[in-house]
């Protein structure tokens, strides 16, 4: 054991259960970078600026665009140097990101940032989490995912209301200071001092299995099932997978980015629709603790099936919404989509393609995910400057998720030659 694999202390429980709290942590301060977060910001540059609804959705979408892209090298990156040295870096960097937010006042400027906070927040923060616990369990990989996922459902609870309160109190510039702080002073050396990459390089396996004397033989099967990132690009599921990511990703993302939009429409004020996020967010902590075990023993194309389905769901109900009761039916079935999405996408790539080249495969989808979230806000940004309303791109909306269901279906687990 090296000294930088010695843990900080010795529990008198399986490591794993840290890096469970290490990967929950990570997911929340991923929230600066994400789009419920970001989306409380959004009017305020409207207003101090003058800019339009469809450019600040351009620009938002340019620099998540441009983030994608480069999240199959933030990938494997992690592969290569480790989840310990990549997780403290990108946070302390993701503080400058955030530190940068706080001084735009030109649209290159705001461009940047939106790149920056995506990269780092959105895409390798949540890579970060959602990679790390995979090499620490296996055969209970989905539970143990249900409480990471926890920590991306309670900073979508807590920091549409923070945002809003520091924006009213504090203003929009020091709301992102804020965030620069707490990232500095708290997300970086937690990462570095708890963090650790692997249980076999402290001498333990996943799931805290006991070694036998003929642990080479397990640990050579787990190796075995492992898929390279090209040979997994070769399978029907892998781009089935990848569909089912980038159509959520692409339509909740628009959805939650003119949020405040959308709900004021229906006559809800901005106080009234940060709660109405927040508590609809609620329901998606029971779901972590169903989908999380369950995901364990059911077949995940139909999984897969469901989180299509529940899609099409939300899209049709926020598109009849004329009520309150609406809007929280409407958010009822984002919250489910959302749950049931979050852990499938994290669970199904190391148990169909193996755990060795998680990161890169992970970075890949990663990329998908963040290209369709770049993606997302435009048509309805633009059905709001041409129609006045967001009818038209809700129901052009509908039909992607419609055929994602099916194909989610058919997306087996691939069998290596």
């Amino acid at each position: 054991m090296t000294t930088e694999s010695k843990p900080p202390f010795n529990p008198p429980f399986f490591y794993g259960w840290i890096i469970i709290i290490v990967s929950f942590v990570t997911l929340f301060f991923s929230g600066p970078g994400q789009t419920y977060s970001v989306s409380v910001f959004i009017d305020s540059y409207i207003n101090d600026f003058g800019w339009s609804r469809s450019l600040v959705s351009s620009m938002y979408s340019l620099g998540t665009l441009a983030a994608g892209l480069t999240m199959g090298f933030i990938g494997s990156l992690f592969d290569k140097h480790g989840h310990r040295k990549m997780t403290t870096i990108i946070s302390l960097v993701f503080g400058f990101a955030c530190l940068w937010m706080s001084f735009i006042f030109n649209l290159p400027m705001l461009l940047i940032g939106f790149f920056l906070i995506r990269l780092l927040g959105q895409g390798s923060m949540s890579l970060a989490s959602t990679t790390l616990v995979p090499q620490w369990f296996i055969r209970k990989k989905g539970t143990a995912l249900s409480f990471v996922i926890l920590g991306g459902t309670m900073s979508m609870i807590i920091l549409p209301i923070l945002n809003t309160w520091l924006i009213q109190n504090l203003g929009w510039r020091t709301g992102w200071q804020v965030w620069a702080v707490l990232l500095w002073g708290f997300m970086t050396p937690f990462a570095y001092i708890f963090t650790r990459n692997t249980p076999e390089s402290m001498g333990l396996l996943p799931d805290n299995q006991v070694i036998l004397p003929d642990d080479s033989v397990v640990i050579q099967i787990m190796e075995d099932e492992s898929w390279t990132l090209r040979e997994a690009s070769m399978t029907k599921a892998f781009w089935i997978i990848l569909y089912t990511i980038v159509v959520p990703s692409a339509i909740n993302t628009g959805l939650i980015f003119h949020q405040f939009s959308i709900l004021g429409q229906v006559g809800l004020n901005v106080t009234t629709i940060a709660m109405i996020t927040s508590m609809i967010s609620l329901v998606r902590v029971p779901i972590n603790f169903i989908i999380g075990p369950l995901s364990d023993r059911v077949q995940l194309r139909y999984m897969l099936f469901v989180s299509m389905g529940l899609l099409c769901a939300s899209v049709m109900t926020i598109y009849l919404a004329d009520s309150i009761q609406l809007v929280m039916v409407y958010g009822v079935f984002m919250a489910l989509q959302m749950g049931v999405e979050r852990i499938v996408a994290s669970v199904i790539w190391p148990e169909y393609f193996g755990r060795r080249y998680l990161s890169s495969i992970r970075g890949v989808a990663m990329m998908a995910g963040v290209i369709g979230s770049a993606l997302g806000p435009l048509p309805y940004g633009f059905a709001f400057d041409i129609f006045g309303g967001y009818k038209e791109a809700l129901i052009f909306s509908f039909i992607f998720p419609l055929i994602g269901a099916i194909l989610g279906f058919m997306a087996g687990k691939p069998k290596k030659s």
